[in-house]
């Protein structure tokens, strides 16, 4: 039901008198005024920033610890481990003009891995695939490790959708490119190989791969 409201704008009084009677006239009273109230501030979600060093340039990234803390700490983990070092940008996934992701990690290689971690869905987190999300690789629910990509363009069959049947959980969307997609372009871009790959993989991966040099945290006074 809608409520309507009438303002008060003052009081008359219009009840003959007699003049030595005369009541003294009620005061017109103002109306009240309106306080602007500032909008309310909703806090940034905290975040920590990596810089992933590549062969073709930085790429920096916000990681959402505070919406995705689970994958956002196990990639830290990685990180702070030095396991990223030297692995490679080794997949391009191209969907279209300017559409597609790119994938990398230590590409199953176990010596490097830690166990796999739970699966934080995006119906959970609120972290969509947009234009530079980066996520957790997978195959099943929970198994993913540090093998992760950067999407390029919004992607959102990625995300999950709880209302669809089978594997609808998408993947673990953690955090976002804030420098650098001009390098997750190019790399997205590099010629791909026709016989490299298993199953849908096939002709997507990269045929120099693109190597990870370093992955470091980003100091918060260094921002």
């Amino acid at each position: 039901m809608m409520l309507r409201y009438a303002m008060l704008a003052g009081l008359v009084c219009t009840t003959p008198l007699a003049a030595q009677d005369a009541a003294p006239p009620i005061p017109v009273l103002p109306a009240p005024q309106a306080t602007a109230m500032a909008p309310a501030t909703i806090p940034r979600p905290a975040t920590v920033a990596v810089r992933l060093e590549t062969s073709d340039g930085p790429i920096v990234i916000d990681l959402e610890k505070q919406r995705a803390p689970i994958t956002t700490a196990n990639f830290l983990r990685y990180v702070d481990a030095r396991k990223l070092d030297g692995t490679t940008f080794y997949r391009a996934l191209r969907l279209g003009a300017d559409s597609g992701l790119i994938q990398g990690g230590i590409e199953g290689d176990l010596k490097r891995a830690f166990p796999a971690i739970a699966h934080e869905p995006t119906s959970k987190t609120g972290i969509l695939h947009t234009d530079g999300t980066i996520s957790l690789a997978r195959l099943a629910p929970g198994t993913g490790r540090a093998d992760f990509f950067i999407t390029v363009g919004p992607i959102p069959f990625l995300d999950a959708h709880p209302e669809k049947p089978g594997d609808n959980s998408g993947f673990a969307a953690f955090g976002h490119v804030v420098e650098g997609m001009d390098i997750v372009r190019r790399i997205l871009a590099a010629p791909t190989s026709a016989t490299k790959g298993a199953g849908v993989m096939k002709g997507q991966m990269i045929e120099a791969p693109i190597r990870i040099l370093t992955a470091r945290r980003v100091p918060a006074a260094a921002r």
